[in-house]
């Protein structure tokens, strides 16, 4: 290889290596803190972030787009799944299940079915579901349908991670079936550079 050859070589790869850095610089995670106004923290609240400029919306999420029913609840008792998935039902109990949701995002029924029995419904809208069951009262569960990539539940001591977001201006939303405010969920505006960034969020429940 020539001198000049090389020099141009060393200039492609320099680029290369710039471009890549610049690249991972505009890539901002966020570690939310969620906790309730008496400072305990809140688990299974679910987090959601929304670019100034808005996201591809996800087809997927890693965790399975599946409610179960196991000892009369369901498992888990909140599923966050994208806009237009459909969600299944396997019944693991050994008594029969009819679930329903009369929340806007979702009206439906399904009749009765048995142990190792499953059923399906689809989410084509974004929003909130509450679901029961008509024979056991006591069962609640809730899907949140998002359009948005970034989303996750808090785990037990009230922290969430978002990985892969874009820096800027984003609004943060916090969900929780029993959260004080409008729909149970809380809007907060922040603004994210790159690398790591911390927020810790009051959202008072009701008891």
């Amino acid at each position: 290889m020539n001198r000049t050859a090389s020099i141009l070589a060393l200039i492609l790869a320099l680029a290369a290596l710039f471009a890549v850095s610049a690249h991972a610089g505009d890539v901002a995670t966020l570690k939310v803190v969620v906790k309730d106004n008496r400072g305990l923290p809140i688990q299974d609240a679910v987090v959601t972030v929304f670019p100034a400029k808005a996201a591809a919306p996800p087809t997927s999420f890693l965790w399975p787009s599946a409610m179960g029913q196991k000892d009369l609840s369901f498992v888990p008792g909140t599923l966050i799944v994208p806009k237009g998935t459909r969600v299944a039902f396997p019944n693991f109990d050994r008594v029969r299940h009819s679930i329903y949701s009369f929340s806007d995002a979702a009206k439906f029924e399904i009749s009765l079915y048995g142990r190792d029995q499953t059923r399906s419904q689809g989410f084509p809208i974004a929003g909130n579901v509450a679901l029961g069951c008509n024979i056991h009262d006591q069962m609640r569960g809730y899907i949140k349908v998002v359009d948005t990539p970034y989303a996750a539940k808090t785990d037990r001591e009230g922290r969430v991670v978002l990985d892969g977001l874009p820096t800027g201006a984003v609004e943060v939303r916090i969900w929780h079936p029993a959260a004080m405010a409008s729909k149970n969920e809380a809007d907060h505006d922040t603004v994210l550079g790159a690398g790591l960034n911390s927020r810790a969020v009051v959202l008072p429940l009701r008891r």
